[in-house]
């Protein structure tokens, strides 16, 4: 079993359309937030992996299936699930919550570029607890 990572998101007037419902686009947002505060987390802030190695994850696919809207003042869980772990990548699953409800799921690939924007290897010290994680250690 796998080691999540949970993140809450309350969803304000400013994330919906007019309609009052979630734009589409911002579920990204969420996610994103949700990844950037995991690797906090893990002790590997963007800005320090920047600083330091020189090196910053992007995002290289991002699919993502909408299920159910979700609406002003709803109180989100973004869950983020490490799937697969390799030297300059990584695969993870993003499911944003609303309670129980599944209401959009992501499936996104992160590569490791270096400063020139190559591939590059993702730190052995991050790599080890993403696959930790990944194992549910």
């Amino acid at each position: 079993m796998s080691e999540a990572h949970h993140f809450p998101v309350r969803i304000y007037y400013e994330d919906t359309d007019a309609a009052g419902i979630v734009y589409y686009a911002n579920y990204l947002r969420f996610a994103e937030r949700a990844r950037t505060e995991w690797l906090r987390e893990l002790g590997h802030p963007h800005q320090a992996m920047i600083d330091g190695p020189g090196l910053a994850f992007a995002v290289r696919r991002c699919l993502v299936d909408y299920l159910k809207p979700a609406k002003l003042d709803d109180l989100l869980n973004i869950v983020s699930l490490v799937t697969d772990v390799k030297a300059a990548s990584l695969d993870l699953v993003q499911e944003v919550r609303r309670q129980d409800a599944v209401l959009a799921r992501l499936e996104i690939k992160l590569a490791c570029l270096d400063n020139s924007l190559k591939p590059a290897r993702i730190p052995a010290d991050l790599r080890n607890r993403l696959t930790e994680a990944m194992r549910g250690m």
